[in-house]
C-alpha cells in the first residue's frame, strides 16, 4: 500500500466564521470524499477533504498515516491544536492519493482531523464512489 498527498492548499482569503455555531462539535471533523479512479492505468483512490482549522494559529495539516481495515480506509489529518474554540477559522482543501492490492475492497474511508492529543480528535464516515 502506499499513498501520496497531492495537495494541501488554503482556500480562504479571509478568516471563515459558521454563522450558526450552536450544533458543531469541536474540533470540526474533516469533510471527505473518496472516488476510485484511473491514474496511468493503476486504480487509485482519491480521497479529497476539506479540513477547518483555528486561523489564529492555523497551520497547514499532516498527512502522517493512513490505515487500511478490510474495507474501511481511516486516514488522519494532523494538526496541532490549542483546545479552545475557536470564532474563526482557515479552510485547508488536502488530496490524497492511495494505491492498494486489495484497493477493490475498500467501501468506506474515515477521515479524522487529529490533534497531537488523540482524545480531542473529531472523524467523519464517507462511501468509496466507483
Amino acid at each position: 500500500m502506499y499513498f501520496n498527498v497531492t495537495q494541501i492548499t488554503k482556500i480562504n482569503q479571509q478568516d471563515f466564521v459558521f454563522s450558526d455555531k450552536s450544533s458543531l462539535t469541536f474540533p470540526i471533523p474533516p469533510l471527505a470524499s473518496a472516488q476510485l479512479y484511473r491514474n496511468q492505468g493503476v486504480l487509485t483512490l482519491k480521497i479529497c477533504a476539506t479540513v477547518y482549522i483555528n486561523s489564529k494559529d492555523s497551520q497547514s495539516p499532516a498527512v502522517r498515516t493512513l490505515i487500511e481495515n478490510d474495507t474501511n480506509i481511516e486516514i488522519y489529518f494532523d494538526y496541532d491544536w490549542d483546545e479552545s474554540t475557536p470564532d474563526t477559522y482557515d479552510v485547508w482543501y488536502v488530496e490524497v492519493d492511495y494505491i492498494s492490492d486489495t484497493i477493490n475492497n475498500i467501501k468506506t474511508v474515515t477521515s479524522y482531523l487529529r490533534n497531537l492529543d488523540p482524545e480531542t480528535s473529531r472523524g467523519t464516515e464517507t462511501g468509496v464512489q466507483n
